[in-house]
């Protein structure tokens, strides 16, 4: 019952039965086959079919619903098993923002060096998309904005605030300001996140209160990408101070306030909310949380 689950999961993840078994490893017969044996075995038609997936029926979601939270305590009972046999050990599955990248590292290098026989991967998402994986328990946790768009049903831990800069090159203009507003910048040569990214959307907001409908000349959903830019002298951008510092830029290169507002956005730790957690996302939750309290210190 438990694979049928996962498959069923799979498939209403993917909305299509081929994409959905090459994810699992398996056929598309033995995924259809696994459906419909689930659904004789619940006794209602999960699937709406036709010659392709057409969607969940409505018993289909409910059991959606089900399925997540029973493969999930399974999950969380094997991990206790292991953690109660071998002690904490196994693979933590992070999805952040890209502007939190930069900062991940400083949470799981402490994390690792008291529990050692645990693994980590990181995969940069966008806000939305980190909240979808951990749904559709894709990954364990993620890192993303707290504030502005509604999270779900998670539990989450502040870590830092993002605080906006206006990031340029000596000589460029407004580069010897001491701070600078938004409607100021407005009209430079801009470099940003792409509209899919919660950083850019916070960054249109305030620019739209200021005034200005900011018109970049450069997107992208790669903050390294941005980097490359502004090293050129050419570009600007606007960044939180501490990703800007984590890449090393040249002394001529300007880290400059950005005010009215003085905007910053608190960025956490999520994870879907559940009783009791996994061990390792338990800890990794313990480890946020000493994480926030020396950031405050």
């Amino acid at each position: 019952m438990i694979d049928k689950l996962e498959y069923f999961i799979a498939l209403a993840r993917e909305r299509h039965f081929a994409r959905a078994a090459e994810e699992l490893g398996i056929s598309q017969p033995t995924l259809s086959a696994a459906i419909r044996q689930l659904e004789d075995q619940l006794g209602v038609m999960l699937v709406n079919r036709g010659s392709r997936f057409m969607g969940l029926t409505p018993e289909g979601q409910r059991v959606l619903e089900w399925a997540r939270r029973i493969v999930g305590d399974t999950r969380t009972m094997r991990e206790e098993m292991r953690a109660a046999h071998k002690g904490l050990s196994g693979h933590i599955r992070l999805a952040a923002i890209p502007t939190a990248l930069a900062m991940v590292s400083r949470l799981t290098t402490p994390f690792q060096e008291r529990h050692p026989d645990v693994t980590f991967s990181v995969v940069s998402k966008n806000s939305l998309q980190v909240l979808s994986l951990l749904e559709n328990l894709e990954v364990d946790a993620g890192i993303t904005y707290l504030e502005n768009e509604p999270l779900g049903r998670v539990t989450s831990v502040a870590l830092y605030s993002e605080r906006y800069h206006l990031i340029t090159a000596a000589g460029s203009p407004l580069a010897e300001s001491e701070s600078v507003t938004w409607k100021e910048i407005g009209n430079l040569r801009l470099c940003l996140l792409t509209t899919d990214m919660q950083n850019r959307r916070i960054i249109n907001q305030h620019f739209s209160e200021a005034g200005v409908a900011v018109k970049p000349t450069l997107e992208s959903n790669s903050m390294i990408v941005l980097f490359s830019h502004v090293r050129t002298g050419r570009w600007a951008s606007i960044m939180p101070k501490n990703v800007a510092k984590s890449f090393g830029f040249p002394a001529e290169i300007r880290m400059i306030p950005i005010v009215e507002p003085a905007a910053h956005h608190v960025v956490g730790l999520v994870a879907q909310q559940r009783e009791p957690f996994t061990p390792l996302v338990s800890a990794l939750l313990h480890e946020a949380r000493a994480f926030a309290e020396a950031e405050e210190d």
